[in-house]
């Protein structure tokens, strides 16, 4: 009962930066409070008060002074406001957005930083926000059709591993296959793409760099090794000519003409760092990119059912072509 009691205790005491503003408050007067007193007025113990006076001096340079003869704290002379976070209504804006987004991976190991980095933020603002926060968190979300299904002790352990720099070991089975194949592997980035996973490692059973999705690692473990990871490796320029991971050998201009029905869904967003975009007469739009890999933006034009006309390169009109064949071909026996 008496640790209930406690909790219940912690939660509705002061923040941190609240509680020192009255401290700060207090010790501008000329009553001398010692840490007692202070302990007494603002419902904590005086190891709380000794914390937070040691954090205003140390690390807020505060001129927080204990004065034996008074028995209590004062200020070594004048002192300004209060140094607290200021915060516009926009930037409070963007965070809230932030935090929703971010929702999705609750149980991963980003969670407890993120969250005690919102709240340390949170308990900076003393003053009161003109907007409801209530209302927008009510009023904005985050949706996907379909989201990635993904063992969070993976994705965890992989993190940890690319940032520690340690090799692992893991089963891993490539689409399409029923085997999965033993890796050993340098881990050297963890990414999320359109809102799905990545890990980019070199693969000592391939001798090169290779992508391996999370969802289809298991038995990983740790092979007690450390590497150092290389210098000229950049996730950007590794991508630099792929349509979302997959990389190829011979850069080329992909142009894709799309009919009025879908022109305005392309104008909408940029779909990579290369592409040039221009009106046809027709309502409407032709786009133009620098790829060297055509497999992912083949399956891209499948999903525009037809409003999408692969111009050039000849190789990537004639994938789709056969593509539909077999979809015609399926349906017709």
């Amino acid at each position: 009962m008496a640790a209930k009691r406690k909790r219940t205790h912690e939660r509705l005491s002061r923040p941190p930066i609240e509680r020192m503003l009255k401290i700060h408050n207090l010790l501008k007067g000329e009553r001398h409070p010692n840490a007692t007193q202070l302990a007494t007025t603002l419902e904590v113990t005086t190891k709380t008060i000794y914390r937070d006076i040691a954090f205003m001096r140390d690390r807020m340079e505060l001129p927080v002074l204990f004065e034996s003869a008074y028995n209590g704290y004062c200020y070594d002379g004048d002192v300004g406001p209060f140094p607290t976070v200021q915060i516009s209504e926009g930037e409070l804006f963007a965070m809230l957005v932030a935090e929703k987004a971010l929702q999705q991976y609750r149980g991963t190991s980003f969670e407890k930083p993120l969250v005690s980095a919102f709240r340390k933020v949170a308990d900076s603002l003393t003053d009161t926000i003109s907007f409801n926060l209530d209302d927008l968190d009510h009023s904005i979300s985050f949706r996907t059709s379909a989201e990635p299904i993904l063992n969070l002790e993976v994705v965890d352990i992989l993190a940890k591993a690319a940032a520690g720099h340690r090799q692992i070991r893991f089963k891993y089975r490539k689409p399409g296959k029923r085997r999965a194949d033993s890796r050993v592997v340098d881990p050297y980035h963890l990414a999320n793409i359109n809102g799905e996973w990545f890990l980019f490692a070199h693969c000592h059973l391939r001798n090169d760099i290779r992508t391996f999705t999370p969802a289809r690692i298991s038995c990983l473990e740790s092979t007690g090794m450390r590497f150092k990871p290389p210098k000229k490796f950049s996730l950007e320029q590794r991508l630099r000519g792929s349509f979302a991971i997959f990389t190829g050998d011979k850069e080329q201009e992909i142009v894709i003409r799309f009919n009025e029905l879908v022109a305005d869904y392309i104008r909408e967003k940029r779909w990579h760092p290369t592409q040039k975009q221009r009106n046809t007469k027709d309502g409407g739009v032709e786009l133009t990119m620098r790829l060297d890999s055509l497999s992912e933006v083949q399956r891209w034009v499948m999903t525009w059912c037809g409003n999408a006309q692969v111009i050039k390169p000849a190789e990537l009109a004639e994938s789709v072509r056969e593509a539909a064949r077999r979809i015609l071909n399926k349906n017709c026996e």
